[in-house]
């Protein structure tokens, strides 16, 4: 058997292929609905007219359902004077291919859902359900999370945001409830000439906690801040510019200082799951009669033994003689600030989703935008979510590649 030899003839000409290189699509025109929202005392909207008018310029669709705005303070006046189209019918907005919502998904949305559809809301892991999530992925949704949405800088523009409005919002609660018309101790949050300031204990050293130092001593206050993260706790000092009395969370000195405080906030964060009790009942039964305590890490339980949820409309209980605000979502409280922070970090982004050609292309060049996904096209993409509610995940750098 004679062996075959490759014939090579000096009439071909041998050249290398060019690299294929991903070409940037062109802009697309998008077309954006936003609901009223029915749950969740939820006042915000996530667009403010401006940034509808910044959309409307730029040659993108906007629908809004009529009153949606109310909870801000806008009109439907102002919305169509910006290029929204005011429409009468839930069921109408929902049929845009992109909604943007201040509150998550809930049960009376999912019947109105088309399919493909993009959301863009926040995500309440304490009100998520296996079902909700089951009916989002039959419809083969792409959902994205206002609070896993991150920035250039690499943090989480609208959590801070929102921290932000709650660390300044917290001591304006504290000095109207530590007044005698809320049955408070009767004393000024603040510091007058010859009387020893009030006192403040803050647990937690991330963004809310930061904030809510600085307010308390601009306004007089002497403040005391724990957390277990010495490296947060230097970053606040450092921030600050001034040296602020911290600690690490040791339980006798923390019980020891809210004996004798004025006003303790809880503002500890925990990323996943619940957070940590750190104030036992028997440390609340010691503080004094008429001191008020802020619970902001409600939204994951709260860090005091004795919290309970609360409302807007009926924001405080006493136990043991001491005053429980426990308001989740304080930043709804104040919704037209809320509403301005979150249409700053939106409209920006649907900007850059238009000019990349839509949510598909734009989350195959920008690595921020998949941070913030927790389902693409129906597959479960954030693997916490799918081992709480035992579903199914799919990597999501996996399935944008198999697409190309």
């Amino acid at each position: 058997m004679s062996s075959f030899k490759p014939l090579v003839s000096s009439s071909f000409s041998y050249e290398t292929l060019e690299e294929t290189l991903d070409v940037k699509p062109k802009g697309k025109r998008l077309h954006i609905g936003i609901p009223k929202e029915i749950a969740f005392q939820e006042n915000r909207i996530a667009l403010t007219p401006e940034g509808v008018s910044v959309l409307v310029n730029n040659g993108h669709e906007v629908v809004m359902e009529t009153k949606a705005a109310d909870g801000s303070k806008y009109t439907d006046k102002d919305y169509s004077e910006a290029g929204a189209q005011i429409l009468y019918d839930k069921r109408e907005v929902f049929k845009a291919p992109i909604l943007v919502k201040s509150a998550p998904v809930v049960d009376e949305d999912l019947p109105m859902l088309q399919m493909n559809q993009t959301i863009v809301s926040p995500i309440h892991l304490s009100a998520m359900r296996t079902d909700l999530l089951q009916s989002m992925m039959a419809k083969k949704i792409t959902a994205l999370s206002f609070e896993n949405l991150k920035d250039d800088s690499g943090t989480y523009p609208i959590v801070r945001s929102m921290s932000e409005i709650a660390g300044g919002a917290i001591m304006l609660i504290a000095g109207q409830y530590l007044g005698s018309t809320n049955s408070g101790k009767g004393v000024l949050l603040g510091g007058i000439s010859g009387i020893p300031p009030t006192k403040v204990i803050i647990i937690g050293a991330g963004v809310v906690g930061e904030v809510a130092t600085r307010t308390a001593l601009a306004l007089g206050a002497s403040v005391k801040v724990f957390d277990n993260n010495v490296y947060r706790l230097k970053r606040l000092q450092n921030n600050l510019g001034v040296r602020v009395w911290t600690s690490v969370i040791e339980p006798k000195i923390l019980a020891k200082q809210l004996k004798t405080c004025e006003v303790a906030v809880g503002a500890i964060s925990n990323e996943f799951g619940r957070t940590p009790i750190v104030v036992t009942e028997q440390m609340v039964m010691a503080m004094r009669p008429g001191s008020v305590i802020i619970d902001v890490s409600i939204d994951r339980g709260g860090c005091f033994e004795t919290s309970e949820i609360t409302t807007h409309q009926r924001p405080t209980f006493t136990k043991h003689d001491v005053i429980h605000y426990c308001v989740p979502n304080i930043a709804s409280g104040f919704a037209r600030t809320a509403s301005q922070a979150i249409s700053n970090v939106l409209m920006p982004l649907l900007l850059d989703v238009s000019e990349n050609g839509g949510f598909e292309e734009m989350v195959w060049h920008n690595f921020n935008l998949r941070e913030g996904i927790y389902m693409y096209k129906g597959h479960l993409t954030n693997f916490y979510l799918s081992q709480r509610f035992d579903l199914k995940y799919t990597d999501l750098n996996l399935l944008i590649a198999s697409r190309r």
